[in-house]
This record gives C-alpha cells, structure tokens and sequence, in this order.
C-alpha cells in the first residue's frame, strides 16, 4: 500500500493546522511553507476538508482555515474519507472486484490486512498525531526511526 501525495499533504496539512491555529485561522501559505506543500494544491485540498465539514474558512487579510471541531472529533479516517483517498489492499476490495476473489489464496490476507488497518485509522484521531509531533518536536531524545528514514532518504539522493 502507498498513499497518495493527496493523503500524505492532506494529513500534514491538518496536522500543522492543529499544531499551529491556537484558535486563530491559518494561512495556506503558512502551511505550505512548513510542511513543503505546492500552495496551489494545498488550496484545493483545503477546499475539499472545507466542503467535508472539517476545516473553516475565514475571508479577509488575518484569515484562512481553521479546524471546524475539535482534533479530537477528527478521525485519520474522517480525512481519507473526505480527501477520497481510500485504503486499498488488493484490486479485490476495489469496486470493480476482482474475477480471482474465489480462488485466491491471499483475499483472505488483504481483507484481514484492511480490517486492522481501517481499525487504526477509525481510532486515531488528529489530535492524536498531532500530540505525537509535538512532543517529538520538544523533545531534546532523537527519534531513532526518524532519523534512519531521513539517512535513506539523504542517502538515495546521492545516487
């Protein structure tokens, strides 16, 4: 599995815009900027979470979105759900199906894979990850898992 630009950005969005809105709207460009998101394409993500009923707009010079319930109310799921960026393992759970759903030796495996994670999702919410981030981001204790992708991904661009 292999989220989308869409899902990743829209995650990291909302996540910023939590970290960061202390009740007060939150320019786009603010976003953009810190999390590295083409503002063209943060926009039109930020209208999407705006019309699913997650994000407020505020019009005028000190405006720009805000979450429109509490983090803790936001489900990762909530986010996938609206971005229409759902979780798929296999063509199988796709609605066009599969015609080796009866005889496929591995249906079984992706559904089970599916259930846990559409579980995960369902039961983590913004607030969530966000409490996560922040603490990371205190913290003066290196996260070891971080830094080993970040090494890989210095690494690969060397190449």
């Amino acid at each position: 599995m292999r989220l989308s630009s869409t899902a990743r950005y829209g995650l990291r969005a909302m996540s910023d815009l939590c970290a960061n809105s202390k009740n007060e709207p939150v320019s786009v460009s603010d976003i953009a900027n810190r999390q590295n998101i083409p503002v063209s394409y943060l926009e039109q993500l930020c209208v999407k979470l705006r019309r699913g009923g997650l994000l407020e707009s505020v019009r005028g010079a000190q405006g720009g979105y805000m979450l429109a319930r509490p983090a803790k109310e936001i489900t990762i799921a909530d986010i996938l759900s609206v971005l229409g960026e759902p979780v798929i393992f296999g063509s199988c759970q796709t609605e066009k199906g599969c015609e080796n759903a009866i005889k496929c030796p591995t249906f079984k495996l992706w559904r089970k894979v599916k259930g846990s994670v559409d579980e995960i999702l369902e039961t983590t919410t913004l607030e969530d990850i966000t409490s996560e981030t922040i603490s990371l981001l205190e913290s003066i204790i290196p996260d070891p898992e971080r830094e080993e992708v970040r090494e890989r991904a210095l690494k690969s661009k060397e190449v």
